[in-house]
């Protein structure tokens, strides 16, 4: 792959995988080799997160289709080696977060992917995607169980800034572009809508009642967590991850 050409994006906006794919088998310990060493460069590398999470599901019997994908990751590598994450001296210390989920992504379960990302200043510093545990009944639900995970992890980012001396008393700030997921979680009357959501998801409800975060509404194309739950066209892609803090040390 040190020859290969390279491509603007680690994962094809219309790539559709699945487990039962019909094509040829590939060497188990090759493909989980390399998504190993990829699952490594994601803790320096967010603009991969996704990609690397989408073909981690598949190391049990890889397809070649599944293998392409992989390699798909390192030709977009390539082209971008000297990418990293920048971070600058910066007077705000606020703690910001970013939260959205797709909808029934996964083409073998139905389960959506979460993904949430934190900054404070020039570039974010945590970030995850992973696949949800349950399936969701509706794009709101999908939102509001991205919500809570991202809300768990404002809680615990909160306790490691008060260690530091930078916690602050004012609520994290969730941006979210669900309307339908904010107004769930305000909401503290269960009904129709949530009565059947796992009980440890509403752990967001009280942490927005008790003030300790605060969703906002942010439009689709500003969600810096949109990167994390779906692969994204090369225009769309190129000015996420500027907006997450990365460029070229070149």
């Amino acid at each position: 792959m040190e020859e290969c050409k390279s491509v603007s994006t680690p994962a094809e906006a219309s790539i559709k995988l699945r487990i039962d794919s019909t094509r040829e088998s590939v060497n188990p310990t090759l493909f989980k080799s390399l998504v190993g060493s990829l699952r490594y460069l994601t803790f320096t590398r967010p603009d991969i997160m996704y990609a690397v999470g989408l073909v981690s599901r598949y190391m049990e019997k890889p397809k070649q289709d599944h293998f392409m994908a992989a390699k798909r990751i390192l030709r977009y590598i390539k082209g971008t080696l000297n990418y990293g994450l920048f971070y600058t001296h910066s007077q705000n210390s606020k703690l910001v977060g970013y939260s959205d989920s797709d909808y029934g992504g996964d083409l073998d379960d139905g389960k959506s992917t979460s993904g949430y990302a934190f900054h404070i200043g020039s570039a974010i510093f945590s970030w995850s995607s992973k696949k949800q545990q349950t399936v969701a009944l509706s794009t709101c639900e999908a939102e509001y169980i991205a919500a809570a995970a991202c809300a768990c992890q404002a809680m615990w980012l909160g306790y490691i800034l008060g260690e530091l001396n930078l916690a602050k008393e004012d609520p994290v700030t969730i941006y979210v572009d669900n309307k339908s997921a904010i107004s769930l979680a305000k909401n503290p009357v269960s009904h129709s809508r949530s009565k059947h959501i796992n009980i440890k998801y509403h752990f967001l409800r009280e942490q927005v009642n008790d003030k300790n975060v605060e969703l906002v509404h942010c439009r689709t194309e500003e969600n810096l967590a949109d990167i994390f739950t779906k692969p994204l066209k090369p225009d769309v892609f190129n000015k996420m991850i500027t907006k997450l803090g990365m460029q070229s040390r070149v």
